[in-house]
């Protein structure tokens, strides 16, 4: 058929969203995702949270899928108690996610996972999370900025070999990582900023940091090229 890759992008379920005269649950992603999807090649998607049973039919008409951040992934996912420092839970979205992660990863179509997205990528394949880390929040609302150190050989430094600055706001990262994944890329405390699965296992990605907050468009191209597009 040709064209651009078509791009799902997953999204937050909020109650009490306000806009005109209306307050109304609603589906909601930030828009600097879709507009980082356009701009690298690709037609973005929104998939709100649903029933988990329909993720394999949702993803059978996807080129490409995107785990994209947002709140804590409650610990029963992972079998741990939840911690005072841990965010509320979002048990729709959790169920959702959890379901096109298992989905696509059946389907070999090409997966990124961004923050939350990679931690929950870690936890569907039986890793763990730290549920609070000091150090990679600047403040409340305000994203921060640090080096990556790719893992050369990995997937990740075949994309951004150079270590670059990245756009990053988190307070849990992963704890025990899942047998399958690879560590592709670290902070400098050794914080795992990004995973992947062998290449055998089809494209999957997922990165620590937040980069439709940045310019560097490089993974999102690497998605889109994946997904079948020039990542142009």
């Amino acid at each position: 058929m040709g064209g651009r890759p078509l791009i799902g992008v997953s999204t937050y379920l909020e109650a009490g969203a306000r806009w005109g005269v209306w307050e109304l649950e609603a589906a909601l992603l930030p828009a600097a995702y879709p507009r980082l999807v356009s701009r690298s090649g690709g037609l973005p998607a929104l998939l709100p949270p649903d029933d988990p049973a329909l993720a394999p039919e949702v993803v059978a008409r996807l080129d490409g899928v995107v785990v994209a951040g947002g709140p804590d992934v409650d610990p029963v996912h992972y079998g741990a108690e939840r911690s005072p420092r841990c965010g509320p839970p979002a048990p729709e979205r959790d169920a959702w996610e959890l379901a096109l992660i298992e989905a696509a990863l059946a389907a070999h179509v090409p997966l990124l996972g961004i923050c939350r997205g990679m931690q929950l990528l870690n936890v569907a394949l039986g890793g763990t999370l730290v549920q609070h880390l000091d150090g990679h929040t600047e403040a409340v609302g305000v994203f921060g900025a640090h080096p990556v150190h790719p893992v050369p050989g990995t997937l990740y430094a075949s994309i951004q070999p150079d270590g670059t600055s990245v756009p990053t706001y988190h307070h849990q990262a992963i704890g025990h990582l899942a047998p399958a994944l690879t560590p592709s890329a670290h902070a400098a405390d050794g914080t795992i900023e990004a995973v992947e699965l062998p290449s055998a296992e089809g494209w999957v990605l997922g990165v620590q940091w937040h980069p439709e907050m940045g310019t560097d468009d490089r993974v999102m191209r690497a998605l889109v090229t994946a997904a079948g597009g020039t990542g142009s």
